[in-house]
């Protein structure tokens, strides 16, 4: 499976030329997770990814068509939400801060590592993500992570920001 690093090796300088800086429009609901659940993230065109929860983790809800759920470390959390509203029953109201890069992948930026036209990788949760022609690839403002956000669900989810 393609690593991280090989990842960030291959994609950062195309996303330092060619990806733009989008934010969060959208709100979003979470709480606390659970040490030990498994969070099984679905989009539009299926199973995304799995992953399970630790100590600290947040489970997160985007409010798109597919509602699609993922878990995020507290550190991470923090840098990225703050909290509107209580929900009850230890949800909340977040409203996200901050940025990311991001690209639309296309077949050639694929064919380095496809075989055809689809490419795992391991996500920052070191479970496997497939990216595909279409999906955007998403890093953080630190450049410390790669990860694959649907087609459908990214453009419901974020905005470019404009200079």
């Amino acid at each position: 499976m393609i690593t991280q690093k090989e990842m960030l090796n291959h994609f950062l300088p195309l996303m330092e030329s060619q990806g733009k800086r989008f934010k969060k429009k959208s709100l979003i609901r979470a709480k606390k997770a659970e040490p030990g659940m498994v969070v099984v993230t679905r989009t539009s065109d299926g199973i995304e990814t799995r992953n399970t929860a630790e100590k600290g983790d947040w489970l997160v809800e985007n409010q798109t068509s597919a509602k699609e759920s993922y878990l995020i470390k507290a550190d991470t959390f923090e840098k990225k939400y703050t909290m509107m509203d209580s929900l009850g029953n230890g949800w909340g109201c977040y409203r996200p801060k901050g940025e990311i890069y991001a690209m639309k992948v296309c077949t050639e930026d694929l064919n380095e590592f496809s075989t055809e036209g689809l490419m795992e990788f391991q996500a920052p949760w070191k479970e496997s993500i497939v990216v595909k022609p279409g999906d955007y690839l998403v890093i953080s403002l630190e450049k410390s992570e790669i990860y694959r956000v649907a087609k459908k669900e990214f453009l419901e989810t974020y905005e470019e920001i404009k200079e």
